[in-house]
C-alpha cells in the first residue's frame, strides 16, 4: 500500500502554493487537491510531476510503499 511521507498541502503551502492559488493558475484542480488533503494516493503520474516540479522533489520524497496487514 502506498502512503504519503509528508503532509504534500503543507509543503506546496510552504512552497507559497495554496489551495487558492493552485486552482487559480490551473496548476491543479479541485479534484486533485481534495485527493491529496484526504490522503489518497491514487494521483495521476502528471499531477505527481506537477507536485514534484514545485517541490523540486522525487516521487520517493512524496510518497512510500508499505506492506499491508
Amino acid at each position: 500500500m502506498l502512503k504519503y511521507r509528508v503532509n504534500v498541502m503543507e509543503e506546496l503551502k510552504k512552497a507559497g502554493y495554496s489551495s487558492y492559488r493552485l486552482r487559480k493558475e490551473k496548476v491543479l484542480g479541485e479534484a486533485t487537491l481534495q485527493k491529496i488533503r484526504v490522503g489518497s494516493t491514487t494521483l495521476t503520474l502528471e499531477s505527481l510531476g506537477v507536485i514534484c516540479d514545485i517541490l523540486h522533489c522525487q516521487p520517493g520524497d512524496l510518497v512510500e510503499w508499505e506492506e499491508s496487514p
